[in-house]
């Protein structure tokens, strides 16, 4: 009950992430219905039914990546000072998040359920026919127990993702920034100001020492960038693999396939790792030769902000990536999933787009008490905003020529 009363108390904006949450939810779970009626329908080919349940890991993991980020940010949720005299400690709350994240996934697959049953004539009593006949089995009975656990593979994937990242922490151990330990260490605990913070000899000329002072402090540089950029060149290389088989049928052939799959995995969790360094290296680079206020404060911005802002912007360049490679090696569109192709594009770059602009509000959010605190030293809002579109051209002039680079690669015709 508690669950469903701050569902249904929270602002649009709240219930609109939750909306995306539940239509990306039900796009994942008719892929899933889908492999599982061509499963149905082709007996005779396991293999390649197989794989394109296999595939289905990728929206999937998109859709549950973007579970949790719209419960990271979710104000409802977030714990405040009193709850606990209430039951409302971290422990609750995280559960809360839990159960309102599963209740959007489940209220998704019951829409991909009745529109799969739709499809099929179970409802409708006519079924439809043409390409869609492949994925539907319409003439055979649906397996109720298998359709349902594969519906439930999602609302308990995201669940415990959520559970798992917003589980209560010792606060007397540092936490993850973002982790509902961090948030409660910061509301009960208030730490004190450093007396004197330095000030760069350009800032100071400016005249901005006092933003410098509340400026956000730089964290250290995000581990796991060697380790991205090795899975980066390993998931190059099977993919420079994979392409050897013919390219209008690497999809449908079991081993082309799983090759195809775990190369772009692959290179996709370079990026998620090598992302976090990138960012930070951005940072770093915007306040170097001696900046003024604006630069030193978007540098420091995206140094403190790299883990939260980088991985959905490797998220973002391994899908871009993938979508360009798969365009420029297919002269022609392969029917490789027929209609559902269309139905798993727009679940991966949907959700990869609702990611990455869900990070940016959980990133205003913890910048909220910093914002404040430059306007009440007099910081224009002119400076504030000219620091937001530095940091977003920083961003955009490093990863995208590294997107077309790694398309580039990942389409680049095996040598004989």
């Amino acid at each position: 009950m508690l669950a469903l009363r701050l569902t249904r108390a929270a602002r649009p904006a709240v219930q609109l992430r939750r909306l995306l949450v539940a239509a990306a939810s039900a796009g994942t779970g008719f892929l899933l219905l889908g492999s599982l009626g061509y499963a149905l329908d082709h007996p005779q080919t396991p293999g390649a039914a197989a794989l394109r349940l296999a595939w289905c890991v990728v929206p999937l993991a998109a859709t549950v990546y973007l579970a949790l980020a719209v419960a990271r940010t979710d104000p409802g949720t977030r714990p405040r000072p009193g709850l606990s005299a209430v039951g409302l400690g971290p422990g609750r709350l995280m559960a809360v998040s839990a159960l309102t994240t599963l209740l959007a996934c489940v209220l998704g697959s019951l829409v991909a359920l009745l529109f799969f049953l739709h499809l099929r004539g179970d409802l409708s009593g006519l079924p439809i026919d043409g390409k869609g006949a492949q994925f539907l089995a319409a003439d055979r009975p649906l397996p109720v127990p298998a359709a349902l656990t594969l519906l439930a593979l999602l609302p308990l994937a995201a669940s415990g993702a959520v559970a798992l990242s917003l589980r209560p922490r010792d606060p007397r151990r540092p936490a993850a920034k973002g982790t509902f330990g961090a948030r409660w260490h910061a509301v009960t605990h208030k730490a004190e100001a450093p007396a004197e913070a330095p000030v760069e000899a350009g800032a100071e000329q400016a005249g901005w020492s006092d933003v410098l002072t509340v400026a956000p402090p730089p964290r250290e540089a995000p581990a796991g960038f060697p380790w991205g950029v090795a899975a980066l060149a390993a998931g190059l290389a099977v993919q420079a693999y994979a392409n050897r088989a013919a390219p209008a049928s690497v999809l449908a052939l079991p081993v082309e396939g799983s090759a195809v799959l775990g190369g772009w995995l692959l290179t996709a969790l370079g990026l998620v790792l090598a992302a976090p360094g990138l960012t930070y290296l951005c940072g770093k680079v915007l306040q170097s030769a001696q900046p003024g206020a604006l630069r030193l404060l978007a540098g420091r911005v995206l140094m403190s902000e790299a883990t939260r802002i980088g991985r959905p912007l490797g998220v973002v360049c391994a899908v871009t990536s993938a979508a360009l490679a798969t365009t420029a090696m297919y002269d022609q569109p392969a029917a490789a999933f027929g209609p559902l192709s269309t139905v798993a594009t727009l679940v991966v770059g949907g959700c990869t787009l609702a990611t990455l602009l869900t990070a940016a509000v959980e990133a205003r959010q913890s910048r909220a008490d910093t914002t404040s605190a430059l306007l009440r030293l007099g910081a224009p809002a002119t400076m504030l905003r000219g620091s937001a579109a530095l940091r977003a051209g920083a961003l955009i002039a490093l990863f995208v020529p590294l997107t077309l680079l790694i398309a580039y690669l990942s389409a680049l015709p095996p040598t004989k």
